[in-house]
């Protein structure tokens, strides 16, 4: 333990999460994404009997409304909180 160094952050003013509220991804991302590659392996027009059930469920997700209540995000508080414990003890100017 005498050889070990201690490894502490670098001083800085604040610690944050430059954009924490960030939109996600579509949730018809991934059937769109089925649709799309079942379209260029069988084609467009010559399989669509096979790709049928992909478009389907394709419409299906892009015709149900999908409201989630959006909730702020809570990391730059909780950032601020824990950052003078992370940092440790240290002279006040």
């Amino acid at each position: 333990m005498s050889g070990d160094k201690i490894f502490r952050l670098p001083p800085l003013p604040k610690l944050r999460i430059r954009r924490p509220n960030k939109e996600t991804s579509n949730p018809c991302l991934g059937i769109m994404t089925a649709v799309l590659g079942c379209w260029a392996s069988k084609g467009h027009m010559s399989g669509a009997e096979g790709c049928a059930k992909f478009e389907e469920a394709l419409r299906l997700c892009m015709d149900t409304k999908k409201t989630v209540p959006a909730r702020k995000s809570t990391i730059n508080y909780h950032l601020s909180r824990l950052y003078p414990k992370l940092i440790g003890p240290h002279k006040r100017k």
